[in-house]
């Protein structure tokens, strides 16, 4: 009998590498001629979130681009940050929430098991929590639609990881 192979499509963001870029991100914003009296801050929150503050919507701005900047240098993917709306704070100054998202929402999920059918290829997906299972018997066809998923935008960044042969 033929052993099956098979791998799991996840979408995860690495805390190190958020919590280095933030410290990479503050440190530009504290020497930037610009915005070294903004009072602008990056702030961790948790694994969930970043906390963004700043004087004025137009330096925040600024420091958002710093951030992303730093945070695509480091290998995270901007598809997984999902920003919320700015809202005002004290003394004139403004925030913003920006939260990670962690994991393949179901309805992606949904459209992944979709393609993987509608590409009539012998391989099986299953929705496992926030991870979709891709099994098949043969490696070659893992692999073609490991390309095809890389090829098709899902709004989230994906990983290939578990990747067995049995």
């Amino acid at each position: 009998m033929a052993s099956d192979n098979s791998f799991d499509v996840v979408s995860k963001v690495e805390i190190q590498e958020v919590k280095n870029a933030i410290d990479q991100a503050s440190k530009e914003i504290h020497t930037r001629f610009d915005l070294k009296d903004s009072k602008s801050k990056i702030e961790l929150e948790g694994s969930e979130s970043i906390q963004l503050a700043s004087a004025s919507e137009h330096t925040l701005k600024a420091v958002i681009e710093i951030l992303s900047q730093k945070l695509v240098k480091r290998g995270v993917s901007l598809k997984n940050l999902e920003y919320e709306k700015i809202e005002p704070a004290a003394n004139s100054s403004v925030r913003q929430k920006v939260k990670l998202v962690q994991g393949i929402p179901s309805e992606k999920a949904k459209q992944i098991v979709a393609l993987v059918k509608e590409s009539k290829k012998k391989a099986q997906a299953s929705i496992q929590g926030d991870t979709v299972r891709i099994v098949s018997k043969d490696r070659d066809t893992l692999q073609e639609i490991m390309g095809m998923l890389r090829a098709k935008d899902f709004g989230v960044a994906l990983q290939f990881t578990n990747y067995r042969s049995n």
